[in-house]
């Protein structure tokens, strides 16, 4: 029984790969000079979130086993990493489960408001979600470019065959 607990992940690897690809795309400076996102650790998550959320949909669209065991693994890497990241602002033991909770809920909530629109192809309804979650205000000067952004970068990763996403996402210009 034990030794199913400490067995590693199959495929394990390629959730943390992938998270740090969409890390490293949320980090592109282009997002805080070009598009205005303030530098604050509420709009990095924010940013870190819509780029996990384009790779789990474009992952779960290859309507594979393999695709939706990968989009999981890619998901349980952020909630890890949003876990370790509190721990490491030295949120204590007690206070990170009601942490994780709020955080879940966000996240959730989130996904919830970006997902439709990027199948849809609403710009309009993506870029209020946005201006609310990421510029935290009803209309935001930069949302609107924001949205047009992740909605390339959804049909370019779209575009792009299973292999290529796992190895470099094709995010497009910010």
């Amino acid at each position: 029984m034990l030794k199913h607990l400490f067995k590693t992940r199959p495929g394990g690897r390629i959730g943390d790969d992938l998270y740090a690809l969409a890390v490293a795309q949320a980090r592109n400076p282009a997002f805080y000079t070009r598009l205005g996102v303030e530098d604050r650790i509420d709009a990095r998550f924010e940013l870190y979130t819509l780029h996990v959320l384009l790779l789990v949909m474009r992952l779960r669209d290859e309507d594979t086993v393999r695709g939706q065991e990968t989009a999981q693994t890619l998901f349980d890497v952020y909630v890890s990493a949003l876990d370790h990241a509190l721990r490491e602002e030295g949120v204590g033991d007690i206070s990170v489960g009601k942490k994780m909770r709020k955080l879940g809920e966000a996240l959730y909530g989130r996904m919830t408001a970006y997902e439709g629109p990027l199948r849809q192809g609403d710009a309009e309804a993506l870029a209020q979600a946005l201006a609310r979650n990421v510029y935290g205000a009803d209309a935001a000067e930069h949302a609107g470019a924001l949205a047009r952004y992740a909605l390339a970068a959804r049909t370019g990763l779209g575009a792009q065959d299973f292999n290529a996403v796992l190895a470099r996402p094709a995010w497009g210009d910010v």
